[in-house]
């Protein structure tokens, strides 16, 4: 490929809006809710298999959620991923800082 001829274009910071997927905000939210159940399982030292016996899950479809593919999984779910492995989940509901449309987001708070 040749560079000169490369159109650079800067992102709005999600790639899912970016690369024009249907429902973007909710897929950013799986991506991150599969990234914490990745970090847990990673900071846990657990084996795949270990980890799907956990989450009742087979070995293959940890693999396959851990690389991204999550399309399947409802945030539901994988809300309940995380309860299996430990994690109270609190969702919290509050009126917008402005007058647009309010955000999703995911925060983590880790006590030792």
């Amino acid at each position: 490929m040749d560079n000169r001829s490369a159109k650079v274009e800067r992102g709005n910071g999600d790639v899912f809006t970016d690369l024009g997927h249907p429902d973007p905000e909710t897929h950013l939210l799986k991506a991150e809710l599969v990234t914490r159940i990745d970090d847990i399982i990673r900071g846990r030292g657990l084996k795949q298999v270990e980890a799907a016996k956990l989450l009742g899950l087979s070995q293959p479809d940890v693999s396959r959620l851990l690389r991204g593919n999550f399309r399947d999984y409802s945030v539901e779910r994988l809300l309940r991923l995380l309860t299996a492995l430990g994690r109270d989940v609190q969702i919290n509901i509050r009126k917008s800082q402005s007058s647009r449309t309010g955000t999703l987001t995911i925060g983590a708070v880790e006590i030792s």
